[in-house]
């Protein structure tokens, strides 16, 4: 596909973000572009929202494994672009529209240019939730074709485009959703001693939340506790008889989590002793944490380094989640940073990345992935 081709893509995608296996609109439109393909050497196969394409290599020794995601934000979008989404409230701001434009473009070389080793593709519905990865890992297809190394990218506005960043080892944290719903007794406002007020009870919870990271984690170790939302009552001059917390948690390692949420359980019993009330606790989605591969990560450092356009650039981990983790827990594989230079962050309703990076990336995975494969 030529650069007009990919970026008139990455423009349609832009425009139709959908949840987490509702990417409809989304599978069409990728169908469209993989069909249109030379298809002698491709298998496609529809899974749920997603799609997997298996190209058969002349004298394949081993497959390898290229995965992206699909799915939007429930955001506003507030960009200066001419190509909005044009689906109410959803947004790619997360990159997921330049990820699938980028994986379309190094499948639309070898479609043409047929691999030595197999590639399979994957383009993964629900990444940013409830989470795609792991009932795509356990599925027929993937079994069937299942890599012996994997590969991923996610665009960071922080890199200037024609930027590769990565690590050895941990590059995003373990991360858990957390919803806490409380419920009491609910009252006249000018009778609280006949009610259990489950604002305040909120209230303190979320302050003693924010003493786990810096009380009960060990401070050489990194953990975060966020509430993002806390809602209750239904009118000022009525105690709320229920209140809900929203957040997430993400630690750098498993031991941590562990212990995090331990310690959410107890200081929750605590409050429902102090203030005579009933807790429940929700993790919803739960990612591990994406640990790249050294041996195949010390390669492809050496390759961006040697022998590719693309700047290196080694990299610190992040607390960010990627449900890719889920996969090298069972496929040795890397993921990297492609810069993306935009001074707005993921998950930013202003968000623009560069759109030369798509060229970029293509460019350089295809290089890598012919030389691997």
């Amino acid at each position: 596909m030529t650069e007009e081709e990919l970026i008139t893509l990455r423009r349609q995608l832009h425009q139709i973000p959908e949840p987490g296996f509702e990417e409809w609109k989304t599978q069409e439109l990728l169908l469209e572009k993989i069909n249109a393909m030379p298809q002698e050497y491709l298998t496609v196969r529809t899974w749920r929202s997603g799609i997997f394409v298996f190209v058969e290599g002349m004298a394949p020794e081993k497959t390898i494994g290229y995965r992206t995601d699909m799915d939007g934000l429930p955001i506003e979008e507030q960009t200066t672009l001419s190509f909005p989404s044009t689906h109410e409230g959803y947004m790619h701001a997360c990159g997921h529209d330049l990820h699938m434009t980028i994986a379309v473009g190094i499948l639309s070389y070898f479609a043409g240019n047929q691999p030595s080793n197999n590639l399979l593709f994957l383009f993964q519905p629900a990444e940013e939730g409830p989470g795609g990865a792991l009932p795509m890992l356990r599925s027929q297809p993937f079994q069937e074709w299942k890599p012996d190394e994997m590969y991923a990218l996610h665009v960071a506005p922080e890199y200037p485009s024609g930027t590769a960043a990565l690590k050895p080892g941990l590059l995003f944290a373990n991360t858990s959703e957390l919803f806490m719903d409380l419920k009491g007794k609910g009252g006249h406002g000018a009778r609280p001693h006949m009610a259990n007020d489950m604002v305040a009870a909120a209230s303190h919870l979320v302050t003693q939340l924010q003493t786990i990271v810096s009380r009960n984690v060990n401070p050489m170790d990194a953990a975060v506790v966020t509430v993002g939302t806390i809602s209750g009552g239904t009118k000022q001059n009525i105690i709320a008889e229920t209140a809900r917390l929203e957040g997430t948690v993400r630690t750098l390692s498993v031991e941590s989590m562990k212990q995090v949420k331990e310690r959410i359980k107890s200081l929750a019993a605590g409050i429902e002793t102090g203030f005579d009330c009933e807790i429940s606790i929700d993790w919803g989605s739960a990612y591990c944490q994406v640990n790249n591969d050294k041996a195949l990560t010390d390669e492809f450092m050496r390759f961006t380094s040697e022998e590719s356009d693309m700047k290196l650039v080694e990299c610190g981990e992040a607390m960010t989640g990627e449900d890719f983790g889920y996969f090298l827990e069972e496929v040795p594989g890397v993921m990297f940073w492609l810069g993306v230079d935009t001074p707005y962050g993921l998950h930013d309703a202003r968000i623009e990345p560069k759109e030369e990076a798509i060229t970029q990336a293509v460019n350089h995975m295809t290089s890598f992935l012919s030389r691997s494969s």
